[in-house]
């Protein structure tokens, strides 16, 4: 595998070659690659040799990283940002691309059985030298500064920084390191080391996995890897490969350098674990959220966490499909151990919302159903509102949030509970009669009928 700026590179197989992440250049334009033996990835361009020592380049070529055509006898590439370094199997080195720092400068070296190639600097191990290590190109952060370095093993270049693998499984490091990606000391038994923008990460004898530096992408999180025998680091993020063949990777995934769930790579193993997919969905109302939906590789006998989450208004029901090595079918957190190709499919459905009616009143009267006070309902559901006055009171409306109430003058109404209302039914005291004036008009009435009767009997 490789990891460029922000994209990933990976061989099959069968020689073949896939890429993921951003192809603003071409560095992904990988397809038509056969008989690949070895893959690096710069900033934004791509890398191959083949079979024959001859080397295959695509993508940004602005500094001419990627005149390679010539190249033959090659035994190992690397890719710094801008720059392809080539091992050939004489053990000299061949460099080509932006040398502004003199990071090409490599045709004096001696003979190489390793080299690297970071952000401006190139980095190569001696043959036969007890293990010394020479640099060249930039060097503004200490990033060059390993000529008292003995005993190493591998190298690794970052943007600015440098590591070193020792005999013993000890690690060194210099340069940049204002994101800890040089803090290596205590690490022991480690087998292979990266480096990537601004984080170091090395790869154990048990096959799990440190990092160190810059995590602001999430790019170290690499805790819970196992079962790994490579490790490669880009510009953000952190790939890991299986012994079965699968991949996993972590950081930055803007531009899907991550993506690489379903892939199966080639090994080293002679006999490799075997390799199953797990083929993910969901219905509406929810998603699968680890690993996620799609297709994904596993080793066998791999377990698999499962988790689906529901949308508002909706609640998991079950796991369906292949789910016989699922843990518990009918629970959104769960586990699927690899023993075969699986389908399965979270499924989701709709739940009824439910919302609070409060209701009150004012002086001269009581809501006599459902009451007074909040009340907790299914949405939809129709409510009866019965308002009664007190002796001496009369009900006049209903006031709040009265847009759902079928008719506010009404004492005996209902409201549609479609979300949180509050509602009160308003009293007012019925007019008092008042008995003098009404005697009074009584008598004057009396009084012009009697003398109309007067007037015409005369």
């Amino acid at each position: 595998m490789a990891a460029g700026g922000r994209h990933t590179v990976g061989i099959r197989p069968d020689g073949t070659v896939v890429a993921t992440g951003n192809n603003d250049d071409g560095q992904c334009n990988v397809d038509g690659w056969t008989d690949i033996m070895h893959v690096a990835a710069g900033f934004s361009h791509t890398v191959g040799f083949k079979e024959d020592g001859t080397v295959v380049a695509t993508g940004n070529n602005d500094d001419g990283q990627c005149n390679v055509d010539g190249w033959t006898d090659i035994g190992l590439v690397v890719a710094g940002d801008w720059h392809t370094v080539g091992l050939k199997n004489d053990n000299t080195v061949v460099a080509t691309g932006k040398s502004d720092q003199g990071q090409c400068d490599v045709l004096g070296w001696p003979a190489m059985q390793i080299v690297a190639a970071g952000g401006a600097h190139t980095v190569g191990l001696r043959v036969g030298s007890n293990g010394t290590v020479f640099a060249t190109g930039r060097n503004d952060e200490g990033q060059c500064n390993v000529l008292g370095w003995a005993f190493i093993q591998q190298v690794a270049a970052g943007y600015a920084h440098t590591v070193g693998l020792e005999e013993d499984g000890t690690v060194v490091a210099t340069g940049e390191n204002n994101e800890g990606q040089c803090n290596v000391d205590g690490w022991t038994d480690i087998t292979q080391v990266a480096a990537g923008h601004a984080h170091t990460v090395g790869l154990k004898e048990d096959g799990t996995v440190f990092a160190t530096g810059r995590n602001n992408e999430g790019q170290c999180d690499v805790g819970g890897w196992t079962n790994i025998v490579q490790v490669v680091a880009g510009g953000w993020h952190t790939v890991g490969l299986k012994d079965c063949g699968t991949v996993v990777a972590t950081g930055r995934n803007n531009d899907g350098q991550c993506d690489v769930g379903s892939w199966i790579l080639q090994t080293l193993s002679d006999e490799p674990p075997g390799t199953y997919h797990l083929t993910i969905s969901g219905t509406a109302g929810g998603s699968v959220t680890a690993p996620g939906e799609g297709t994904f590789a596993y080793c066998e006998s791999e377990v698999v966490d499962l988790v689906a989450e529901a949308e508002a208004g909706y609640g998991f029901v079950n796991w369906t499909g292949d789910i016989a090595t699922i843990a518990d079918d009918e629970d959104a957190t769960t586990t699927v151990t690899m023993n075969d190709n699986y389908f399965v499919t979270a499924n989701f459905e709709q739940i009824s919302s439910q919302f609070d009616l409060t209701i009150s009143s004012t002086a001269g009267g009581t809501v006599t159903a459902p009451g007074e006070g909040t009340f907790t309902y299914n949405q939809g559901t129709a409510v009866n509102l019965i308002a009664e006055a007190a002796e001496g009171y009369r009900f006049v409306n209903w006031t709040g949030d009265v847009d759902a109430i079928a008719h506010v003058d009404a004492a005996s109404t209902n409201i549609t509970m479609n979300s949180g209302y509050a509602i009160t039914a308003n009293f007012e005291e019925k007019p008092s009669i008042n008995w003098p004036l009404i005697a009074g008009i009584i008598g004057a009435v009396v009084v012009v009928g009697l003398v109309i009767f007067l007037v015409r009997r005369r």
